[in-house]
């Protein structure tokens, strides 16, 4: 049991220090646009990229989990992976070229059907290129994750993202591109990553079979609904807050706003929410050939409950945590000359708390899709994330004109916990697991109760230093719960951190 743990926590540092690196690296680009692009063109940036993250799903159709799980299965059977590899890689790039020239194409109407102007569309056209680039990194990322290669994994992600900060730098500061260079910055570091899997490609055969590609297929196209629906969770808010009307806009912040300007400030703060989408998304990445490669020990069940528990109080914790120190963090005048984000963008700080809780359903709801992998029920999958998304739906509309942004976060609040149960219901009716339930929501209800009592006694304390030993304090509190509640998770992860300083 120690020892496929200590697998799994492997392969997630190494996972995690390449997305914790890259992702580091990118955000050194979130203040450069804040101070060096108006609200407005943000607010532009920001409905794009989030319609960018919905098009990845449409463009991949779900073939990159779908290749794992095949691939997997073939390694059982002898079969020739050399020919999956080359079936799936070539009907991505026919489609996602066709996808890619078609959005070029209508650039204009899909502007405006975003809720931007026609005169926006070429940054539309920017978006294709940068999809069908990211489209071809599908199937060769997902080999190097099945054959467990984290290093090479890591060195094109990070080495493509320190191409996508130079190139942005370079082309915002001194060249003064605006808007345009960021876009141009992102395809570029699309296309050095590209090139640093080319290795992957030695296996590559001109080669397609009809019948791999519908097996594929019959696996991955549930993932396309659900990957949209799931996206629509945490981007819907983008794209329904572009349409929030003039009259709500300025009573709610004021006079001299514009709905783009709120996208933009809503989609910097929002951002970071990256603190806990790191942690998932390293999860995820070593979760998924994880349990697909131990699902037949005969103590899985076991294993995977103690992932859930570790996992989800991982997130917990560091969500906490960043409800504590993120708001100060943005907030800090470094050196008396810059900040993180300028003051304009402090009106949606209030939102913060809010997305860092909805990514602990987020974790809470990868863990369980390996029951509807494992047992090929894939079909469930498009009931749980579209009852998310239809429930993030329906309070964005409703909650939007009452509360603005924070109306927005509300929304994603409900629309995760909501995924999160139904999820629960179908993956337990097919693959039963006693997970540890009630002591879970215990500790989500005072990690909660604790963050109420800092919203309480932050007025109260005047002096920086006083306010962060309280919130220390209340850390340390939490930290207590969790390792009263979570004994024998504990004494895994101790003795793991025992053995591993004991060889040094």
């Amino acid at each position: 049991m120690l020892s496929k743990l200590k697998l799994l926590f492997k392969d997630t540092v190494i996972y995690g220090s390449s997305t914790i690196l890259a992702r580091s690296l990118n955000y050194i680009l979130v203040p450069l646009y804040a101070n060096k692009l108006s609200t407005f063109d943000n607010g532009v940036q920001t409905i794009i990229y989030a319609n960018i993250a919905l098009a990845n799903v449409l463009f991949s159709y779900g073939l990159e989990t779908s290749y794992l799980k095949v691939v997997s299965d073939a390694a059982h059977k002898d079969r020739d992976e050399t020919q999956l590899f080359s079936t799936a890689f070539i009907a991505l790039f026919v489609t996602s070229t066709l996808f890619a020239f078609s959005i070029a194409f209508f650039a204009p109407d899909i502007a405006r059907l975003i809720g931007l102007s026609t005169g926006d569309y070429l940054f539309v056209r920017y978006a294709a290129l940068i999809l069908w680039i990211d489209t071809l990194l599908v199937i060769p990322f997902a080999e190097l994750r099945l054959k467990r290669k984290a290093l090479q994994f890591a060195a094109a992600r990070v080495v493509g993202v320190i191409a996508v900060v130079i190139s942005a730098i370079i082309l915002i500061v001194p060249l003064h591109s605006g808007l345009k260079g960021v876009f141009i910055s992102e395809a570029f570091g699309s296309l050095v990553s590209l090139l640093l899997v080319i290795p992957v490609f030695s296996q590559f055969r001109i080669f397609f079979s009809g019948e791999q590609l519908r097996e594929m297929l019959r696996i991955g196209l549930p993932y396309v609904p659900t990957g949209i629906a799931g996206l629509l969770i945490h981007l819907i808010d983008r794209n329904i807050l572009i349409r929030i009307p003039a009259s709500v806009i300025e009573r709610l912040y004021g006079k001299g706003y514009q709905p783009s300007d709120i996208v933009g400030i809503y989609g910097r703060i929002v951002a970071f929410g990256v603190v806990l989408q790191l942690v998932i998304q390293v999860f995820r990445f070593a979760w998924q050939p994880f349990f697909l490669q131990h699902a037949r020990d005969p103590d899985a069940k076991l294993l995977f409950r103690h992932v859930l528990s570790i996992s989800t109080l991982a997130t917990m914790f560091i969500a906490l945590a960043a409800c504590f120190f993120v708001p100060d963090l943005v907030r800090y005048h470094y050196g008396g000359r810059f900040y993180l984000l300028p003051p304009p963008y402090w009106i949606g700080l209030s939102v913060l708390p809010w997305i860092f809780l909805s990514y602990v359903f987020d974790m809470v709801s990868t863990n369980l899709s390996a029951g509807l992998l494992l047992t090929a029920n894939t079909r469930y999958l498009p009931v749980v994330t579209f009852a998310g998304a239809a429930v993030t739906a329906l309070c964005c509309w409703w909650l939007i004109p009452l509360s603005g942004m924070e109306g927005a976060a509300y929304a994603i609040v409900a629309g995760t916990a909501v995924m999160c149960m139904v999820m629960a219901f179908f993956s337990l009716r097919v693959y039963p697991v006693r997970y540890d339930w009630m002591k879970l929501i215990m500790l989500l209800l005072i990690g909660i109760a604790l963050a109420g009592v800092q919203l309480l006694v932050e007025p109260l304390m005047p002096h920086f230093w006083a306010l962060l030993a309280v919130k220390a304090l209340l850390l340390v509190i939490y930290l207590v719960f969790a390792l009263l509640f979570f004994r024998q998770e504990a004494l895994l992860v101790g003795r793991k951190v025992g053995t591993k300083f004991r060889r040094q």
